[in-house]
């Protein structure tokens, strides 16, 4: 049997409204952060976030509302479905960092 990974998206747009709502995790690696960061997002490779998830490492991260992102939104959306299964709050910006930079006027 398949399981569907899909979890929730934010647009761009919403995000910046809401952006002090959200805990916001990036999950690109080290090398493509030179594309740029959200201001104040926590840098997490994927693997590393889920294998601290996997652990019980991110117990101080369970009760916020968490945002994650990637380049074009297939990781973000891995981390964000791998949060919500073990108990957390998370969505992943609509199309990653590059939507990110696209729609919004935060352009870092």
């Amino acid at each position: 049997m398949l399981l569907s990974i899909v979890a929730n998206k934010i647009s761009p747009i919403e995000l910046q409204r809401k952006k002090g709502e959200y805990l916001i995790i990036d999950v690109r690696e080290s090398d493509e952060l030179e594309q740029g960061i959200i201001e104040g997002a926590i840098h997490m490779p994927l693997g590393e976030l889920i294998r601290k998830v996997k652990q019980g490492q991110l117990k101080d991260f369970k009760g916020k509302k968490i945002c994650t992102y990637c380049s074009g939104g297939y990781r973000g959306n891995l981390a964000a479905d791998e949060l919500n299964n073990h108990g957390f709050d998370a969505v992943t910006i609509d199309g990653g960092y590059l939507a990110w930079k696209d729609k919004t006027i935060e352009k870092k």
